[in-house]
């Protein structure tokens, strides 16, 4: 038997290489495909008259109940206690109020309301659970909770267990100026007076919505990152990259700043399954098209458009301090571009560095990835319209 060339075995092995991040990506894109119950932020309104504090929390129930740590995690599904939350999830208002009201020593003592070096136990006033829903969705219910303070007027602090997840604290009662803040790892609030409004810098607001913006993108937007995935994935040489991310941040930027004004609202029932077809659309196009085609930026601006509404609804229940609006706004949706960005990085340097070049780049890496995206993309179509 004579001996292949070096060349041979040379394309023998690149195949391989390209084959197993082939196969890498779409492990990772069926790992997406399971998501389907988001940890979402708890969202907290207080107010504080002298020496009496109201707490109003709205939150996920099931998963503190359960015993899981929200630390990091991002789909309940990921957790050990997965079971248990579903089985919660399924539980009349009734049922929940009483599994709740049997776990709230325990949860009591991971809330913390400091007034200076003294720690308060708050009481609790009440627990509004809804009915059953879509038990795929989370399904908020809301804690009323109160706290005598100490006399005198010392600032509040205000923050819980990091195993409770992430958790907003927003200032009522204290006009356009009122504190608002976005608090994960156990972190405490600023404290805030008995009387007038807790202060925060400007350059302090903006890079905790930096953070935010880049946070719902990674690790939490999975629709998102498929969506610039199948930007990518079209074509990776700049030109085309380029005109498809510049069409597609124009686009949200104007919606997430119409959504958060109020001058545009459509429901997340509507939302949600468009963002998912039009995953499925650019994955769709990338095996068909040859390249770059006129109308696909005007495609890419349009979702671009649905994409931004998301966004809005996601910067709408954290609370965007009406007095750090500008600034919000702008930290924000730098943090969802600099997700983004990271996004293409990280695709361009296992991808596109290497393979983006090559002649066989269509059929043995694009058109599979573009097909896994497309399936993940109906999947979800599905799910937020059917399931």
């Amino acid at each position: 038997m004579g001996t292949a060339p070096l060349g041979v075995w040379h394309r023998v092995a690149l195949d391989g290489m390209v084959s197993s991040v082939v196969a890498c990506l779409l492990l990772a894109l069926s790992a997406f495909a399971a998501s389907a119950h988001e940890v979402q932020p708890a969202v907290s309104d207080v107010t504080v008259e002298g020496r009496e504090l109201h707490w109003d929390i709205a939150l996920t129930l099931e998963p503190l109940i359960a015993g899981a740590d929200l630390e990091g995690l991002e789909d309940t599904n990921a957790s050990s206690e997965a079971d248990e939350i579903d089985r919660l999830r399924a539980l009349a208002p009734a049922a929940l109020d009483k599994a709740f009201r049997t776990y709230w020593p325990e949860m009591r003592e991971g809330i913390v309301i400091r007034v200076g070096d003294s720690r308060i136990l708050p009481d609790l006033v009440g627990v509004d659970v809804p009915e059953v829903g879509d038990t795929a969705l989370p399904r908020l219910s809301r804690l009323r909770l109160s706290a005598l303070l100490p006399e005198g007027d010392a600032p509040v602090t205000l923050g819980w267990d990091s195993a409770f997840g992430a958790l907003v604290v927003r200032q009522m009662g204290a006009g356009t100026d009122a504190y608002s803040g976005y608090l994960t790892s156990g972190a405490l609030s600023e404290p805030i007076p008995r009387t007038g409004v807790a202060q925060e810098s400007a350059g302090a607001a903006f890079l905790n919505y930096i953070k935010i913006g880049y946070e719902h993108i990674i690790p939490k937007g999975l629709d998102h990152i498929l969506f610039v995935l199948g930007l990518f994935f079209l074509s990776p040489r700049l030109r085309p990259l380029l005109m498809q991310v510049t069409a597609f941040t124009l686009a949200h930027t104007v919606t997430l700043a119409l959504g958060i004004l109020g001058y545009v609202s459509v429901p997340p029932q509507i939302v949600e399954p468009l963002i998912a077809a039009s995953i499925v659309y650019v994955g769709v196009e990338n095996v068909l098209a040859r390249g770059l085609s006129p109308w696909r930026p005007v495609v890419v601006f349009c979702f671009g458009l649905l994409h931004g509404l998301g966004f809005a609804a996601v910067l709408g229940d954290i609370g965007l301090n009406p007095a750090r609006f500008v600034t919000g706004l702008i930290g924000f949706n730098v943090g969802v571009e600099l997700g983004q960005l990271s996004v293409i990085a990280v695709a361009f340097l296992l991808v596109g560095l290497w393979f983006g070049r090559k002649d066989w780049y269509r059929p043995v890496i694009s058109n599979p990835a573009s097909i896994a995206i497309s399936l993940v993309g109906a999947w979800w179509v599905v799910e937020r319209t059917v399931l």
